[in-house]
């Protein structure tokens, strides 16, 4: 029996969402990149079969994407990624014989540093920059604020639920990658931004939907609307070439670091599940170092 490559895409869609408990957004992108291989395989191979897929066939989809769609190293690496993924998921439950994406390597990444603000410029952020009156402009502070002070991803800050407060105990609880839960100390002062913005909610009409930050209209936050707001106010404070709201999460980690908190307990409160994805953030201090000695000794 001749299995095309494609045969098993819902019994796949179903682990992925129900085991693994990836998101709506991961898994459809999961699934992009496996129906775009599939659509290779049928316009350059005939008649193939699921366990007649080689790494040579992956390559050359890889090759393909690099010189005719241009796509970075990264982009290269998630599609080896998704497509290693299904080849696990077949061979675990009997369904392929072999996983040609085991003979493949990743693309080599070029070194990557996060960008970050200086502590001035997040001072003048949240302190000197002229937000406005109103619900709205209430919104757009709260989004940096919470940004800022947590390190949460955007998806996180839009997901945020008043429930999610514990009030009594200081913290926030953040509903991360794969469904994981985790949760974040925060201090009074923003406890008591948190009960303004609330109750001016509440005084707006706009606390129906359980969501803690809303637009003016009452609906949910969308991706787009926090990228724009961020990058709108912090284009007001640094030069900085990239001003996404990963920009916070990263000088969220940063200044930890600098004011002597350790890896460890930035990895937990960023919620990656791995140290190596933290370590990231050692260089950067390592290079803040080299400045600063250069600058202040006698033989930098």
């Amino acid at each position: 029996m001749r299995v095309p490559f494609g045969q098993y895409f819902k019994e796949y869609t179903h682990f992925l969402r129900f085991e693994k408990r990836y998101s709506p957004h991961t898994i459809n992108a999961y699934l992009a990149d496996l129906q775009q291989f599939c659509t290779y395989l049928d316009a350059h191979s005939t008649d193939l079969a699921l366990d007649d897929i080689t790494h040579l066939q992956l390559r050359s989809w890889l090759v393909a994407l690099r010189e005719k769609d241009q796509l970075a190293p990264r982009s290269l690496n998630r599609k080896i990624s998704g497509v290693n993924g299904y080849f696990k998921y077949l061979m675990r439950n009997g369904l392929a014989a072999k996983n040609p994406c085991a003979l493949l390597h990743s693309v080599r990444l070029p070194e990557r540093v996060p960008v970050f603000l200086k502590t001035s410029e997040t001072e003048q952020l949240l302190e000197e920059t002229a937000f406005g009156e109103g619900f709205a402009a209430a919104t757009e502070r709260l989004i940096l604020e919470l940004l800022y002070t947590s390190g949460m991803r955007r998806a996180e800050l839009i997901g945020l639920r008043e429930d999610d407060i514990e009030w009594s105990l200081r913290q926030l609880r953040i509903l991360g990658k794969g469904n994981k839960e985790r949760l974040l100390p925060v201090s009074e002062a923003l406890l008591d931004t948190l009960r303004d913005y609330i109750a001016l909610k509440k005084a707006e009409g706009l606390d129906a939907d359980p969501h803690l930050l809303v637009l003016a209209s009452g609906k949910m936050l969308y991706e787009k609307y926090v990228y724009h707001t961020v990058k709108r106010h912090l284009a007001m404070v640094t030069t900085l070439k990239k001003k996404s709201p990963h920009v916070l999460r990263h000088t969220f980690a940063t200044h930890l670091l600098n004011n002597g908190a350790s890896i460890q307990a930035i990895k937990e409160l960023l919620g990656h599940s791995s140290i190596a994805a933290t370590q990231v953030y050692t260089h950067i201090n390592i290079e803040e170092l080299k400045k600063v000695h250069k600058l202040n000794h006698p033989k930098g």
